[in-house]
């Protein structure tokens, strides 16, 4: 037995894995930190009409949706883009339906 390979285990310290950690963690946080920004940002202006709204809405759940159907599949990136794009879809002919209810009262 090697003497230098007991001592890291009793000593917990094995290797290149603590700083690997770090980064990691760095980067993590660097992408939550980014993510938080644009969100932020996309509060900014005018309020959005109806079918921008929903659709931005409806975007955001099928993606989520569509992401997590796709990981149980194998393909998360292939989910998330059809369910982002069928959620944005179906998010705008909602908003649309709904100001026109609005503007006409009905149909």
């Amino acid at each position: 037995m090697d003497s230098r390979i007991d001592q890291k285990i009793v000593s917990g310290r094995i290797g290149p894995k603590r700083p690997q950690f770090s980064r990691a963690c760095r980067y993590i946080a660097g992408a939550v930190a980014l993510g938080m920004t644009l969100a932020l940002a996309g509060c900014y202006g005018p309020p959005m009409s109806p079918p921008a709204r929903d659709a931005l809405i409806g975007g955001a759940v099928g993606l989520g949706g569509g992401a997590l159907v796709g990981s149980a599949v194998g393909s998360p990136g292939a989910g998330a883009a059809i369910g982002g794009l069928a959620g944005a879809g179906a998010g705008y002919i909602y908003g649309n339906q709904q100001e026109r209810y609005w503007r006409y009262g009905g149909y």
